[in-house]
């Protein structure tokens, strides 16, 4: 019993205190990483030969760097840049400058001066052109510093006289890329970037080097897109390049009179060897339409699709394009004053029987006579028959293109449409329906050109048939024969190609009653599939 209460007791007068434990500060451990710049500097300095360097240094391209640590191993790289002997190292070197400095985040202005200088001394025309590269890199990324910017379109200039293409090429692309779009490069007046932009591209033009001429039309271009309005006197430049040897100097150059004909479209140029004048537009679409012929078929590709966005031509100038024979109303007429002019300056007696008959005439010159080239006559016949189906899809598309904001060109251009339906070229009878379909509004098919047209149906490619009739459903026919004629042909199709029922079923009626009326035939066609054709031709002969 006493136990029994002691134990009592104790049990009562129990107290547990829990004590909290002061939260004392957890050592970390902090793990220490060398830097970027650090790790680099050790590699580069282990490296025994340039081609250890070039080793190291090819697998630090292939590791990230943070934008803290760009700047640090920016100056490692120029440090050992300095000091390197070997062209190939320092070519690394220039590109991972410029791969570093397209870093987000990074601000490349603190490393202008330093770019520039590594300019001064560089004997290699490979590591120039490079260096020139990183400083367009520079440059694009500082858009609103136009000072940074102007001192390297000066470095642009100044290096343009070196011997090597490639480091004229960076030169204009720097140009072309950074120069002011105002009227003065520079507040200068004695800079040598303080010149037109323009007049310094444009004296390019005519370098040894074709990639340097090439390289000097894309800058103009690319100062085009930036919003300089070019300066009309190029145009005549232009038009000397369309004759160069090598297709990609020809090709910038129909780009670039293609600019010029839409900024300066009203304005008149003379035409050589006469005493003619003609807009600028006009001299320019026939120059366009004579390099559909030209030998290389990517630049015939080329003139063919800008030929389609030169709406402000002349009508007659877009007649001239379907006939391969000079039309009279293109042809220079000499009045008879001029005759009589150079009758008498012959200076040659005649038999006699009539004053100058027989006196030896000179030989004249078509081209001089001619308001457009001889060449250019029949620009899009010519590209509609090239071997090339490139040059034949172009053709197709600027047909369509012209066809749509002239309606009367549309009518002439019909019945080369309808004759690229049966072109071996898939791709080019596809893309032939759908032009023909875009201008529907502006055409009417003849019984002729409705036979070559519904000869398609019964090509074995879905994709063919499912455009034609989409095409049928919203073309306008000239007769009441020709309905019945796609009826019956449509028929036929369904009887061969089963599985075009829905095709033809589900195209959407237009708002042109004309259409309508094909479309409501087109549903008489689809309910008429269970009756034999004999009682199928009686029933549209009597419905039609």
């Amino acid at each position: 019993m006493a136990a029994h209460l002691k134990k009592r007791v104790y049990e009562e007068f129990t107290k547990v205190v829990q004590q909290q434990h002061e939260d004392l500060s957890a050592k970390k451990l902090r793990l220490t990483k060398p830097s970027k710049s650090a790790a680099l500097h050790v590699d580069l300095c282990k490296a025994t030969s340039p081609a250890d360097a070039l080793q190291y240094l090819l697998q630090f391209a292939r590791k990230p760097v943070e934008v803290e640590s760009v700047e640090g191993v920016v100056r490692i790289l120029l440090e050992h840049y300095y000091k390197e002997n070997d062209a190939s190292v320092r070519l690394k070197i220039a590109s991972l400058l410029g791969l570093l400095s397209k870093t987000a985040g990074f601000s490349p202005d603190c490393i202008v001066d330093d770019a520039i200088n590594t300019l001064q001394n560089e004997k290699s025309h490979q590591v120039l052109a490079q260096l020139l590269d990183t400083l367009l890199v520079i440059g694009t990324k500082l858009t609103e510093n136009p000072s940074v910017r102007m001192r390297l379109v000066e470095v642009g200039c100044k290096h343009l006289t070196d011997s090597s293409h490639g480091v004229r090429n960076k030169c204009l692309q720097l140009i072309g890329c950074l120069g002011p779009v105002e009227k003065g490069v520079a507040k200068d007046a004695e800079s040598q970037a303080a010149k037109d932009v323009q007049k310094i591209i444009g004296d390019h033009f005519n370098d040894q080097d074709p990639r340097v001429r090439t390289a000097a039309i894309k800058a103009m271009l690319q100062l085009h897109e930036r919003g300089l309005k070019l300066q009309q006197a190029i145009y005549n430049q232009a038009c000397k390049l369309l004759a160069d040897d090598y297709e990609q100097v020809r090709s910038a150059a129909v780009q670039l009179i293609w600019v010029l004909s839409q900024l300066y479209p009203e304005s008149i140029v003379p035409i050589p060897s006469s005493n003619e004048e003609i807009r600028l537009v006009d001299d320019a679409f026939g120059k366009i339409c004579h390099m559909v012929s030209d030998g290389s078929w990517v630049v015939r590709v080329q003139a063919a699709k800008l030929l389609g966005s030169m709406q402000q031509v002349s009508a007659h100038f877009l007649e001239q394009t379907l006939d391969k024979k000079l039309m009279s109303d293109l042809r220079r007429k000499r009045t008879a004053h001029e005759r009589a002019k150079e009758l008498y300056s012959s200076g040659e007696f005649s038999s006699g029987r009539k004053w100058g008959d027989d006196a030896p005439k000179e030989e004249i010159d078509t081209g001089a006579v001619n308001l457009i080239e001889s060449g250019a006559c029949g620009a899009f016949v010519h590209g509609l028959e090239d071997e090339m189906y490139e040059v034949r899809i172009a053709a197709v598309e600027a047909l369509c293109m012209l066809a749509q904001s002239s309606p009367s060109f549309a009518e002439k251009c019909l019945d080369f449409l309808v004759d690229m339906f049966n072109d071996e070229i898939e791709e080019v009878r596809l893309q032939s329906i759908h032009t023909m379909r875009k201008i529907s509004n502006n055409i009417t098919l003849r019984e002729d050109q409705l036979d070559t047209v519904l000869a398609v149906l019964e090509d074995s490619s879905r994709d063919i048939r499912e455009a034609l009739h989409e095409l049928l459903c919203c073309t306008n026919v000239s007769t009441k024969e020709g309905i019945h004629l796609a009826l019956v042909e449509l028929l036929k199709n369904l009887t061969k190609y089963p599985t075009d029922r829905e095709s033809i079923w589900n195209v959407t009626p237009h708002e042109d009653p004309s259409q309508q009326f094909l479309h409501q035939s087109l549903e008489r066609v689809y309910n008429l599939q269970h009756l034999d054709p004999q009682g199928i031709q009686e029933l549209l002969e009597f419905t039609i």
